[in-house]
């Protein structure tokens, strides 16, 4: 169930970027694993590839950093850190 939602969570903001943008896909996307997000690499691109399809992000390259501090701020959370967008 965690995964549904970070993976709604994503598709609806690289929607609402690519509609901000006017562009009619998401060619590659960044994004960084926290240490304490309780997923992984193979798994979130497992998810990815599912619910990105019939979305503006299907077929996009994606890259996964992972980070490694548990004492980050941000080590519980997934970071979205940049995307690369083809214009309509």
């Amino acid at each position: 169930m965690h995964e549904f939602f970070l993976m709604k969570s994503l598709i609806d903001t690289l929607s609402s970027i690519a509609r901000e943008e006017h562009a009619s896909k998401i060619i590659s996307l960044t994004v960084k694993l926290g240490a304490l997000s309780h997923i992984s690499p193979d798994h979130f691109r497992e998810h990815f590839i599912h619910a990105s399809q019939g979305t503006v992000a299907e077929g996009a390259r994606l890259t996964i950093e992972v980070m490694t501090d548990t004492t980050h701020p941000q080590s519980q959370d997934v970071l979205l850190e940049n995307i690369e967008i083809m214009n309509s």
